[in-house]
């Protein structure tokens, strides 16, 4: 599903060129749950957006689902993030003024679904993620755990064959980590794919396979 070659990746600070990606590789299959752990400053943030077609490699090569990322446009490009991936944030990135409902509905709209199918899809999403007695509240009237789910039904309700999720379980106690990470666990035994990335040992502990990256050096983590 994800075949990413070589890819390099750098930025320019001052008088100091930051190689964030050094000739990294990696492959993850249909259906893997994957972590990425690093800690701050290794370069799994670039990483993750050049994943979710956010930032592009200056050399290498990235497949997603048997497609070659660096020959897509801009609007292809945004087509790809719309309906492929599910992003979900350490910050939730919710609209204060809208409620769960209307969160988890606004990228279907964006994508022009019918009204019905917007409809059915929200509410399988929000159930799935147990929050349905919540969906009219808006986010001030969550706590953090909450809103994390919103933000998951909200990539849910898209239906996108890879779910990224970047330090889902940053901004949370332990107690409503675990939750989250179970939830993440139930999308996995149906099938999804999910790449998750962590400074967290824990957390990256419980993914089916660890990937570490550190100095912009990706390897896979032995002994799994």
């Amino acid at each position: 599903m994800i075949r990413l070659s070589d890819i390099c990746k750098s930025y320019v600070m001052g008088e100091e060129t930051v190689h964030a990606l050094d000739h990294a590789s990696l492959h993850i299959h249909p259906g893997e749950f994957v972590a990425i752990i690093g800690p701050s400053g290794s370069g799994k943030s670039t990483l993750m957006n050049i994943i979710g077609c956010l930032d592009s490699a200056d050399s290498g090569s990235y497949q997603l689902d048997g497609q070659y990322i660096e020959d897509y446009s801009e609007r292809e490009l945004a087509q790809v993030r719309n309906r492929k991936i599910g992003f979900i944030f350490q910050s939730f990135n919710l609209i204060p003024k809208l409620t769960a409902v209307e969160n988890v509905e606004l990228p279907l709209i964006y994508q022009r679904l019918p009204h019905r199918e917007r409809q059915e899809r929200v509410e399988r999403a929000i159930r799935q993620v147990g929050l349905w007695e919540r969906r009219g509240h808006k986010p001030s009237e969550l706590s953090g755990g909450q809103q994390q789910r919103v933000a998951i039904a909200r990539a849910l309700a898209s239906k996108p064959s890879l779910f990224l999720a970047d330090e889902p379980t940053g901004n949370l106690d332990s107690k409503t980590s675990e939750e989250i990470m179970r939830i993440f666990h139930d999308l996995h035994s149906l099938g999804n794919t999910i790449v998750l990335i962590t400074h967290d040992p824990q957390v990256a502990s419980q993914a089916v396979r660890q990937i570490r990256i550190l100095d912009g050096h990706v390897t896979e983590v032995a002994g799994q």
